[in-house]
């Protein structure tokens, strides 16, 4: 009988769980658990005493540099106290492994465990909290630059839609709407004209999904793979945008944004024009997002579907259209 190759594969919990015993030097009884597959796959490493989590990279996802930046930066912001999920060294001082799974080498690293909980219906306080985290990350991130993707019109939209279009007809009114506001999302990015301090490294997925939260409101950032170059709006953009989505009143979304966005202004200045590029940031980064499902279908081809697009686009025309008329009562010309 043939052994046909395979494109990806979910390791056994039990060998990972032995590898990370053995290579970190774990003397005590630890139980290892799958968490969660998806863009990567990640386990639990736990015992009585202590968690860690264990993120084995697919294949062909990220290059080793781009995880040794990834990394890199968790070891900046550690540095400067603020408080992320961090890299543990091997037995040898080494941060990342390799294993030959069936599809190939795949990169294995050890991160410590945020403790605390997430909080998908945030307060206002944590809503504040958050932004004071996220303007602490950019105040040390600002005018720098890593070794990974240049986020930018092109690579959040344009690529996006090129890989969409592999998958659904151009004719949809969906990816007929995505046409439209792409050239105009790109032409309020280069209107906007950054600076360097409004330019460095962009976390991307900064959501009550990747963040802990403890009794005192201390917040743990983790889950630093989209980590890239570009305008620190971005991030801005999309914890509001997923506020957005989260807060069905309204008002409450309106109250717990302000509280937010003020939380971030206490650590770091917002200029004018970055304000109002919030609800395109916000969109740029969902159709990425989309375009990153489609990119990876292995993992995504469970929902991604004609009816899952038009729910998706759907959400960012609510979005945009919920600004429209905001700032349109305000005398703000938009979109």
């Amino acid at each position: 009988m043939k052994t046909f190759p395979v494109i990806a594969s979910i390791v056994s919990p039990i060998e990972i769980g032995k590898f990370i015993s053995d290579e970190y030097q774990l003397k005590d009884n630890f139980d290892c658990k799958l968490f969660r597959t998806g863009v990567n796959h990640t386990y639990f490493v736990s015992n009585q005493n202590s968690k860690y989590v264990v993120r084995v990279y697919c294949h062909n996802w990220r290059t080793e540099i781009e995880i040794e930046e990834e990394l890199k930066l968790l070891k900046l912001l550690k540095k400067h106290n603020v408080s992320v999920s961090t890299p543990i060294p091997d037995k040898n001082g080494n941060l990342i492994q390799k294993i030959n799974a069936p599809e190939g080498v795949r990169h294995v690293v050890l991160f410590t465990f945020a403790k605390g909980e997430k909080m998908r219906f945030m307060t206002s306080e944590t809503c504040s909290a958050i932004g004071s985290i996220m303007a602490k990350i950019h105040n040390i991130t600002a005018t720098k630059k890593i070794r990974r993707i240049n986020y930018n019109t092109d690579t959040l939209i344009y690529k996006a839609y090129d890989n969409l279009s592999e998958f659904f007809s151009e004719d949809l009114d969906e990816m007929i709407y995505l046409k439209q506001i792409s050239s105009k999302i790109a032409e309020h990015f280069e209107e906007s004209d950054f600076s360097e301090k409004q330019k460095g490294i962009v976390h991307l997925d900064i959501w009550y999904d990747n963040l802990s939260v403890n009794k005192e409101n201390e917040i743990t950032i983790f889950d630093f793979d989209n980590c890239g170059n570009g305008p620190l709006i971005l991030d801005i953009g999309y914890f509001c945008k997923q506020l957005f989505f989260i807060e069905t009143d309204k008002n409450e979304y309106e109250i717990k944004v302000d509280s937010f966005l003020n939380g971030y202004a206490e650590e770091r200045n917002l200029s004018e024009k970055e304000l109002k590029l919030i609800p395109e940031a916000g969109a740029s980064i969902f159709v990425f997002y989309l375009g990153v499902q489609a990119q990876r279908f292995d993992w995504s081809n469970i929902f991604l579907t004609e009816n899952y697009l038009k729910m998706f686009v759907g959400k960012i025309k609510n979005w945009l259209n919920y600004y429209e008329e905001k700032n349109n009562k305000h005398n703000i010309v938009f979109l």
